[in-house]
């Protein structure tokens, strides 16, 4: 088969709800893919930051295929051995007190806001249910999540929404606090807002948001689907920003490509969803777990070290390239946002597609890079070569 007898096939036979690009892969090994034709395309994508021990790892490609040959599923009704071991190791990672698995991001954090309305229910009573999210954040594609996401371009077409979201500019504390009233019962934030275009926010501020909520009891929830699993240097991202929150979500990286996601809770949160109040057929799946595992025990302190370091030569490296296009770089870790000017972000992705390099786009000016955590510096200098070549012409 060549790639363009899958697209066709593709084409014909797949809902168009994506803007797909004319590649059509067919395996990888590291964080390089190929197509059906043998082309080699660098990933500095990773499958939208999921991929994060790379392509064909051994370690992770054995212990997910000696679990599909032990117990695929058998439902949340039963225990299984992966489900646990995950479970144990974010907890004992983050000081974290229990974990509940989904099947994605947003399913996630449905579930946080499905946890902040009980908590606040069963202590304050009714009333007390209006949760704060930032503009430009993005929660994800249900049409909860997407009354959660701070983007108005995403506020088409679905009507009614979910009520109960309040949405405020990230950075200004006093407009938080001016739009929490007694009805609000949780914070909602991106410690980096990714869609938004790979936006950090400062650590004060962050802090500042934590004190109050813990003044007024309104719970501090973070969104760490993309920012977790050590993309930004530290296994969650809320470790460089000096707190712990009262509950996470998760997903994306948790599983390198199988789907896989979840939320952590605080110990006082830890028996607010009790039996019947929230479940899921397919979260914590023992395949998917016990490719969290492999990822998870992956992830070292020596490991992370390297990421935020790979992440800082990435950074420096797109500096040192002095294109007129490039006004600033931005992010943690491997978690790169190039900012552009008289550019099309997503042209320019189209471009770099052409030439070899995946990467994605941001906001509405942002080039965002996601490569695998386990990218060599080789497969690096390889992707910024190209980088170059397309935002650098002749040079």
């Amino acid at each position: 088969m060549t790639s363009k007898d899958l697209i066709q096939s593709h084409d014909q036979y797949v809902m168009g709800t994506y803007g797909r690009y004319p590649i059509a892969l067919s395996h990888g090994t590291g964080a390089t893919l190929y197509d059906f034709d043998g082309k080699a395309y660098t990933d500095f994508a990773s499958g939208i930051g999921v991929v994060s021990i790379g392509y064909g790892n051994p370690t992770w490609a054995k212990a997910v295929a000696d679990q599909a040959g032990r117990l695929a599923h058998v439902s949340n009704l039963y225990y299984t051995e992966p489900a646990a071991k995950a479970a144990e190791l974010l907890c004992t990672r983050t000081g974290l007190a229990k974990a509940f698995f989904s099947n994605s991001g947003a399913e996630s954090n449905e579930g946080l806001i499905k946890l902040a309305r009980k908590y606040s229910h069963d202590t304050y009573g009714p009333g007390r249910s209006t949760i704060i999210t930032l503009q430009d954040s993005f929660h994800g594609r249900t049409v909860t999540t997407l009354a959660a996401t701070g983007q108005d371009v995403f506020h088409q077409h679905f009507y009614p929404f979910t009520e109960g979201f309040v949405h405020v500019p990230a950075g200004d504390l006093d407009a938080l606090k001016a739009a929490c009233g007694d009805d609000v019962c949780a914070v909602l934030l991106e410690l980096i807002q990714g869609e938004g275009g790979v936006r950090p926010l400062e650590p004060d501020y962050i802090q500042a948001v934590a004190a109050f909520c813990k003044e007024r009891d309104i719970l501090l929830l973070l969104d760490e689907v993309q920012t977790g699993i050590g993309r930004t240097g530290s296994l969650f991202a809320f470790e460089q920003y000096g707190l712990t929150p009262d509950a996470l979500s998760f997903a994306k990286g948790i599983a390198s490509g199988l789907p896989l996601g979840g939320f952590l809770v605080s110990e006082r949160l830890s028996g607010v969803l009790g039996p019947g109040t929230h479940a899921t057929t397919f979260g914590g799946n023992p395949i998917g777990t016990a490719g969290a595992a492999v990822v998870l025990e992956t992830l070292t302190d020596a490991f992370l070290q390297e990421v935020k370091e790979k992440g800082q030569y990435i950074h420096e490296q797109i500096l040192a390239m002095n294109s007129p296009h490039v006004t600033d770089v931005r992010g943690l870790g491997l978690m790169v946002g190039v900012v552009l000017q008289d550019m099309s972000h997503r042209e320019l992705v189209a471009k770099l597609g052409e030439m070899g390099l995946l990467a994605l786009v941001a906001g509405t000016s942002t080039l965002r890079l996601l490569p695998p955590l386990t990218i060599t510096y080789k497969e690096i200098d390889a992707g910024l070569a190209i980088l170059r070549s397309a935002l650098c012409p002749g040079t």
